[in-house]
């Protein structure tokens, strides 16, 4: 067990308090700890881990707890500037592509991690600037090397026994992943003059998080028949049915509330997210029960990983996106 210079071994406790002595030669389980304190100005100092304390409480309880955290940061970025738009939707889909990665290593697969994150990254301030109109357009010539270091990179590396099937992963994520996010900042610039325009992603998001809330709560009262038991046994009929209420719902107060589409388009929105987004859904637990694991990460309590939080926005956007481009 490694140990920093000039510090005492920290003392345990289990979960009564009482306490144990304590050696490099011990062995506790994770669920045996309660307090770890670390003695510091020869003080005695508890650090209680939040993660344990979220952990004793309820799904739901979680879920409201990085809901009240969560979306008062969310519509501060989204709406304050295109550049915390930008800065926001950039470091989730960092995050989010760089889980992606790590659920597919989980398998044996070894992706190009860091270098796919940067491809994804790459493709998204692209994005932003073209669409921002700082850029030309002929910027988006830079992504075809970009991706085609890809094949030289794997050709270097001599202990990959499946170098093509682990490229494919590599550009998966970039597909899957970073190309969604792309396409939602190109959303938020609907005209010409390159003017940003938050009401189109937050709607989006409005859409998103209504349907799933609706569909927690109905699936959770009346959920009895399966919808794709296969690849996830807990969704229902009835759950869809109620999340498709609350977007629809939710679509009225937009039209209602925001300018910049018409009324039937935000109900078009809103129909599209239910749909594409429980594909989307069923997309990632296909995903996670290949590799045999409920969440992507544990970043958000209460909804996993980002993975988890905007799986449904992933499959959603292109059809939205095309919809309005088209309609």
């Amino acid at each position: 067990m490694w140990q920093p210079q000039g510090l005492p071994l920290p003392q345990l406790y289990l979960k009564d308090k009482t306490k144990l002595s304590y050696s490099t030669n011990s062995q506790f389980t994770h669920s045996q700890l309660y307090i770890v304190y670390f003695k510091t100005n020869n003080n005695l100092e508890p650090k209680v881990y939040m993660k344990e304390k979220l952990q004793g409480m309820s799904n739901l309880q979680q879920r409201v707890i990085a809901a009240v955290i969560a979306i008062p940061f969310l519509l501060f970025c989204i709406i304050y500037s295109d550049w915390t738009f930008y800065g926001l939707f950039a470091v989730i889909a960092v995050l989010a592509q760089l889980e992606f990665y790590k659920l597919v290593g989980l398998d044996g697969n070894e992706p190009l991690t860091y270098y796919g994150t940067l491809c994804g990254f790459v493709l998204i301030t692209l994005t932003f600037l073209i669409e921002k109109g700082i850029i030309p357009y002929q910027n988006y010539y830079v992504l075809s090397p970009l991706f085609t270091f890809i094949f030289f990179i794997k050709l270097y590396k001599a202990e990959d026994e499946k170098p093509f099937k682990n490229i494919a992963y590599t550009f998966l994520g970039v597909i899957y992943v970073a190309l969604p996010f792309a396409l939602l900042i190109v959303l938020a610039f609907p005209t010409p003059d390159f003017q940003f325009s938050w009401q189109r992603p937050l709607g989006c998001l409005f859409l998103l998080w209504a349907s799933d809330t609706g569909a927690y709560f109905a699936g959770t009262k009346f959920g009895k028949t399966k919808l794709f038991e296969r690849v996830s046994p807990k969704k229902s009929w009835e759950g869809s049915i109620g999340g498709f209420v609350a977007s629809m719902l939710v679509a009225a107060i937009l039209s209602y509330c925001f300018e910049d589409l018409a009324d039937w388009q935000w109900y078009i929105c809103g129909a599209i997210i239910v749909v594409a987004g429980t594909y989307g859904d069923l997309v990632e637990s296909l995903f996670k029960r290949s590799i045999q694991i409920k969440d992507s990460a544990s970043t958000i309590p209460g909804h996993g990983g980002f993975l988890d939080r905007f799986d449904g926005l992933l499959l959603s956007i292109p059809f939205i996106l095309t919809f309005l481009k088209l309609f």
